[in-house]
């Protein structure tokens, strides 16, 4: 029994929800998503609730029918609050510029990396080191940031790089000079 998959979503006002078949469409302040679930899983509305069921006991069944809720309630809380992931940019001459409609990452390269805009994400540079990626959908928002990261990921020696906020990267220790 999937307990994450028998609890109910909670639909907040404003938001408005959708089902055709095995499409599911969700709108609302910060934009619409949509989603093809797998015919296996039934989803349905009632009293301001999404509630979703699987045919059977079968452990494909079940694996879909935990995943499939938590794929819906991050749709309806994308287009309600939106998601946001800040990385952060450690390094002597690292930094990030917003020019026009894309960003221009500086990290040691020998050219200023460029990522292009990407529609239903916004990006902005607060200060020059530190990035936020928002969006409606959860899984495009860390993609993203995921890209963004994998320019020059945190290296173990001196911590430059670019890392996720609040992110953890183990030091070692360099060589012993004599």
């Amino acid at each position: 029994m999937s307990r994450v998959g028998n609890k109910p979503i909670e639909i907040p006002k404003g938001v408005e929800v959708k089902i055709e078949g095995s499409r599911i469409s969700v709108k609302g302040p910060q934009g619409s998503l949509e989603r093809v679930v797998p015919p296996e899983i039934a989803v349905s509305q009632r009293d301001d609730k999404i509630y979703v069921e699987r045919a059977s006991d079968d452990r494909t069944h079940r694996s879909l029918h935990g995943l499939t809720r938590t794929l819906i309630a991050n749709m309806v809380e994308g287009v309600s609050k939106g998601f946001s992931k800040t990385l952060e940019i450690t390094g002597v001459g690292y930094r990030a510029v917003k020019k026009g409609d894309h960003l221009e990452v500086q990290v040691g390269h020998s050219h200023p990396v460029i990522v292009p805009k990407q529609s239903g994400v916004e990006i902005e540079v607060p200060i020059p080191t530190k990035i936020v990626v928002k969006g409606a959908d959860k899984e495009l928002v860390g993609e993203i940031a995921a890209r963004i990261r994998k320019f020059r990921k945190p290296e173990p020696y001196k911590g430059k790089g670019i890392r996720y906020e609040g992110e953890y990267v183990r030091r070692k220790v360099g060589k012993t000079g004599k």
